[in-house]
């Protein structure tokens, strides 16, 4: 397990998904070899080593988001993530086009219950 800590996610799909995250300025970008974002412990987005990008969206929302976009529930591990939809690449290139979605994902994370911190004191 001697890997060192650096991403494989290919660095122009980093930046457009930095970029959207400071865009809102009180959300902050966490994570050192998967990028993500999360509230309360819940997460709410992240980029996938393979560059792809996974935003969690309420119901109704979601299906919307599906539809709108001709993609589909994000697939990681082997696991559908019911919650996360699959962020097409050419979305994620229009950063003011995804930010309201990225939005509603962050006020999505705020109605979710909060989960206990696992950071060590």
């Amino acid at each position: 397990m001697g890997k060192d800590k650096k991403s494989n996610i290919p660095p122009e799909k980093l930046e457009l998904y930095e970029k959207l995250v400071a865009a809102n300025p009180e959300i902050e970008r966490k994570g050192a070899t998967v990028p993500y974002t999360s509230l309360n412990g819940n997460m709410f987005s992240y980029l996938h080593a393979s560059g792809g990008m996974a935003l969690r969206l309420p119901a109704g929302e979601r299906e919307k988001f599906l539809a709108k976009y001709k993609t589909r529930l994000f697939e990681a591990y082997g696991i559908v993530q019911k919650e996360y939809v699959t962020v097409p690449d050419g979305l994620l290139a229009k950063t003011n086009e995804l930010k309201p979605y990225f939005r509603m994902s962050y006020e999505y994370a705020k109605s979710l219950k909060p989960k206990p911190s696992k950071k060590r004191s």
